[in-house]
C-alpha cells in the first residue's frame, strides 16, 4: 500500500509557475519539528505547542530538564520512582520524552527521571500537549517533549561553572568546529551534590550525594548538494551513595549506579525540491546496579540490576505538493529487550510500525493535518491511533484550533513481567504473564491464606487507550496593532479507557498482599489552560511578563457513577456516623492539583550586559493517599497542602564573560513527609565564558 501512494504521488506534476508560499505570510515565530515531524512555524499550527528557548533556559539559571519545565503553563514535576512530568493530569509515565527526536529508555518503574537531562547544551524545547501515538506511537498518549540539541555552524565554544548550597557544582564546556562542510560539535558536564536532609533527627539523607557525567556529540557532514550525513551520540553515567534506617533500627549503607548511551547516524537525502528521504537508526542502552549493605555486619540487604537496550531503524519520506501541501510517510522496526533482578530471563518486545500525516492548505487562513499510524506489537493486539486538527485563522491577530486524536499506551515489561518477593515488608509482585506461576509457588510454600481474584483471569492484559480533544484560541497583536502581547487559551478533554492498575489478587498468611495488574478503570481528564505574555519597552530596558493559569478535574468514572448512585460511603471523624459520600466532597484521582498557576518577569539591559528575573511557581493541594478506608480522595486530611515558590536571577555580561547568581525557592518552603524533593532555598553563583571565531576565518578552522 505504501509503495502505491509513493508511485501515485510521484505522477503529480508541479505547475511552471508555484503559487506564493502561504507559510511565508505568517509572523516569524518559533520553528518546531515535534508536533509534524517537519520544521513549521509554532504560530501555524493547530495544536496546543510550548516552546522554551535557549534564551529563556540561560536566564532562569535552570540546571536539569525539570528545573525549567516546572515553570512552564500546565506542566507539573511530580516524584513517583524519580521525578516525572505530569501533563493534562496524565501521570509521567504517559509522556513521551524525546531528545532529538529519539525516546529516551529506562523507565524502571513507569517514570523516566529528569534528572537525567542537563540543560547546558539544549537549543530549544519543544512540547506537544494532547496524543502524539499518531507520530510516535506508545508513551505519547498524553503528549511529547522534546530536547532539540545545539548544533552550530561555525567554530565557537564556552565553558561554565557553578557552585550552589549543599555543596552543588556544576561543570560545562562545549565546542564547536568547521572545516569546509562538516561540523563537529562536542559537549561535557559534570554535576555532583553533597545531598540534604529535611529529617536531621532520623538516621540517613532526604536525598543521598551523588555525582554524575554528561557526554555527547555531534558530526555533521554535507556529503553533497543533495545528501547530508548526521552521527550524535551520548553517553550519561551517574554514581550514587545511600544510607538509611530500616524499622528494626539496622542500617544499610552502599552505592547505586546508572549508564546510559545512544547513538543515531541519520542520511538525509533530498532527492529534489519536492522529496526528501530520511534514514535513520537508533540505538539506545540504559542499565542500574545497586549493592545494599547492613552496615554492622556487611551482609547484602539488596543487590539488583535493570538492563534495557532499544533498536530501532526508520525510513522517513516528505512530498511537498504544489508548494502548499506537505505528505509525510514513515516505516520502522523496534526491537526492545530488558534483563533485570525481578525478572525472569531476558525478555523481548517488537514493534513494526508505520505512519502517515498529510497537511493540506485549502486556503491562507485554513490549515488542515490528518494522520494515523498503525502499530503491530508482539506482545498485545495491534493498534491504529488517528489524529485530525485544524486551524483557522479568522484575522490577522486571531486564530483557532482545534485537533482530536487517539493515544494508546502499550504494556511495559514491569506488567508483564515483573516477578518479586519483598522480603522486608512481606507483599508479593507479579506481572499478568508470571502471575499464575507465582501463585502456585507461594500456596506450594504455604504462605497464601486466602485467593481473592482468579490468577487466570489475569493472562490478557489491553492497551491503555485514549480519546483526546483540545480546542483553542490564540491571539497575536503584534502584526495589527504594533502590541507586544500574545494570549492563548486551550480547553482539554481526555477519556481513558482500560487503564492498568494495581490489583489485589490474594493474601499472605503474614498479612500482606499478592498484587498483579489489570484492566479496570475508565478514568477522565479535563481542563482549561491560559497563557499570556507582553513586553514592554522603557528607554533602553525590556520588561517581559509571562503568566499562566490551568485548571484540571480529573476523575475516575467508575467512581463517579457509585457516588451518583449512592454507593460510596465514608465514616464521619467527629460523629463516626457512617455518611454517603456526595460529589462534592469527591477529589478526583490522586496527585493532581484543581489550580495551578505561574507568574514571570524577564527584565534585559542588552547595552548593559544586565538581565534579571523573578519567577513564581503556585500549585494548589492535592491527593497523597486515602486515609479513611473508603479507597477515595474525600476528606481534607487526604490531600498535601498547596504552596507557592519564587525564584531569582540576575547577570552581567562583560564581553565574552557573564556572572549569574540567584536563589531557588527563595521562601525556604518545604514539606519533608510529602514533597522530599523540595530541597528548601538554594543559592548559587555562576560563571560562563563564550568564544566563537570571526567569520572571515571560520573555513581554516578544525
Amino acid at each position: 500500500m505504501l509503495t502505491s501512494l509513493l508511485l501515485l504521488l510521484i505522477g503529480i506534476q508541479q505547475p511552471a509557475v508555484p503559487p506564493a508560499d502561504t507559510m511565508r505570510s505568517r509572523s516569524l515565530d518559533a520553528v518546531v519539528v515535534t508536533a509534524t515531524r517537519t520544521e513549521r512555524q509554532v504560530g501555524s499550527l493547530p495544536m496546543p505547542v510550548t516552546v522554551v528557548g535557549k534564551a529563556q533556559i540561560q536566564q532562569s539559571g535552570s540546571l536539569r530538564l525539570n528545573d525549567i519545565l516546572r515553570e512552564q503553563t500546565g506542566l507539573t514535576i511530580v516524584s513517583d520512582h524519580g521525578q516525572g512530568l505530569q501533563v493534562q493530569g496524565f501521570a509521567p509515565d504517559y509522556t513521551l520524552i524525546l531528545v532529538d527526536g529519539e525516546p529516551l529508555i529506562g523507565r524502571t518503574a513507569g517514570t523516566l527521571d529528569l534528572n537525567r537531562l542537563t540543560v547546558g547544551n539544549i537549543k530549544q524545547i519543544e512540547v506537544v500537549k494532547g496524543p502524539s501515538s499518531s507520530l510516535y506511537g506508545s508513551e505519547a498518549l498524553a503528549g511529547v517533549v522534546n530536547i532539540i540539541t545545539e548544533s552550530p555552524t561555525r567554530t565557537q565554544g564556552s565553558v561554565s561553572a557553578r557552585y550552589g548550597a549543599n555543596r552543588t557544582s556544576d561543570l560545562t564546556a562545549d565546542v564547536a568546529l568547521r572545516q569546509g562542510k562538516t561540523n563537529l560539535y562536542l559537549f561535557g558536564n559534570r554535576y555532583a551534590s553533597a545531598g540534604y536532609d529535611l529529617t536531621p533527627e532520623t538516621y540517613g539523607n532526604t536525598v543521598s550525594p551523588f555525582t554524575n557525567y554528561t557526554g555527547s556529540g555531534r558530526l555533521t557532514s554535507q556529503l553533497s548538494n543533495r545528501v547530508k550525513l548526521t552521527l550524535t551520540g551520548r553517553y550519561f553515567a551517574e554514581n550514587q551513595n545511600a544510607n538509611t534506617q530500616l524499622t528494626d533500627q539496622q542500617l544499610i549503607v552502599g552505592a547505586g549506579r546508572v549508564n546510559e548511551y545512544t547513538i543515531n547516524p541519520v542520511v538525509t537525502h533530498q532527492v529534489s525540491d519536492a522529496w526528501k528521504l530520511m534514514y535513520r537508526y537508533y540505538r539506545s542502552g540504559y542499565r542500574t546496579s545497586s549493592d545494599l549493605r547492613y552496615q554492622t555486619t556487611g551482609a547484602d540487604y539488596d543487590a539488583s540490576y535493570f538492563r534495557q537496550t532499544f533498536n530501532r531503524p526508520e525510513l522517513v519520506v516528505e512530498r511537498t505538493i504544489r508548494n502548499r501541501h506537505f505528505l509525510t510517510l514513515g516505516v520502522g522496526y523496534i526491537g526492545e529487550s530488558v534483563e533485570a533482578t525481578r525478572y525472569p530471563g531476558r525478555q523481548l518486545f517488537s514493534t513494526r510500525y508505520s505512519f502517515a500525516q498529510f497537511e493540506w492548505i485549502p486556503t491562507r487562513r485554513l490549515t488542515i493535518i490528518a494522520g494515523g499510524r498503525y502499530d503491530n506489537h508482539s506482545q498485545y493486539a495491534a493498534q491504529f491511533s488517528p489524529k485530525l486538527s485544524a486551524r483557522y485563522e479568522v484575522s490577522p491577530t486571531i486564530a483557532l484550533r482545534a485537533s482530536s486524536g487517539v493515544g494508546f499506551k502499550a504494556p511495559d515489561f514491569r506488567q508483564l513481567y515483573l516477578n518479586f518477593d519483598n522480603g522486608v515488608v512481606g507483599y508479593s509482585v507479579f506481572g499478568t504473564q508470571e502471575l499464575a506461576a507465582g501463585i502456585a509457588r507461594l500456596q506450594q510454600q504455604g504462605q497464601i491464606a486466602e485467593i481473592l481474584a482468579d490468577p487466570a483471569r489475569f493472562g490478557t492484559i489491553r492497551a491503555e487507550r485514549s480519546m483526546a480533544y483540545n480546542l483553542g484560541i490564540a491571539a497575536n497583536f503584534q502584526q495589527k496593532y504594533n502590541l507586544p502581547l500574545l494570549l492563548s487559551v486551550n480547553l482539554f478533554r481526555n477519556d481513558v479507557r482500560d487503564l492498568i492498575e494495581t490489583q489485589v489478587v490474594a493474601q499472605k498468611t503474614n498479612g500482606q498482599n499478592v498484587f498483579s495488574y489489570t484492566n479496570l478503570n475508565r478514568v477522565f481528564t479535563q481542563g482549561a489552560e491560559i497563557d499570556g505574555s507582553y513586553r514592554l519597552t522603557a528607554g533602553a530596558g525590556r520588561l517581559t511578563i509571562g503568566a499562566g493559569y490551568q485548571y484540571l478535574d480529573a476523575r475516575d468514572k467508575s467512581v463517579v457513577d457509585a457516588i451518583r448512585a449512592g454507593q460510596v460511603f465514608r465514616r464521619n471523624p467527629e460523629t463516626l456516623i457512617t455518611e454517603q459520600v456526595k460529589m462534592a466532597d469527591y477529589g478526583g484521582l490522586l496527585n493532581r492539583s484543581r489550580h495551578m498557576a505561574n507568574l514571570k518577569f524577564f527584565y534585559e539591559l542588552p547595552r548593559h550586559g544586565v538581565s534579571a528575573s523573578v519567577r513564581g511557581i503556585y500549585r494548589s493541594r492535592y491527593g497523597f493517599s486515602d486515609r479513611n478506608g473508603n479507597l477515595i480522595l474525600d476528606v481534607d486530611n487526604e490531600y498535601v497542602p498547596g504552596y507557592i515558590t519564587w525564584h531569582l536571577t540576575a547577570a552581567k555580561t562583560i564581553r565574552q564573560l557573564t556572572v549569574q547568581a540567584g536563589v531557588d525557592n527563595l521562601t525556604g518552603y518545604t514539606n519533608p513527609q510529602y514533597i522530599p524533593t523540595l530541597a528548601g532555598r538554594l543559592w548559587y553563583a555562576s560563571l560562563r565564558w563564550n568564544w566563537q571565531q570571526r567569520p572571515a576565518t571560520q573555513s581554516n578552522s578544525l
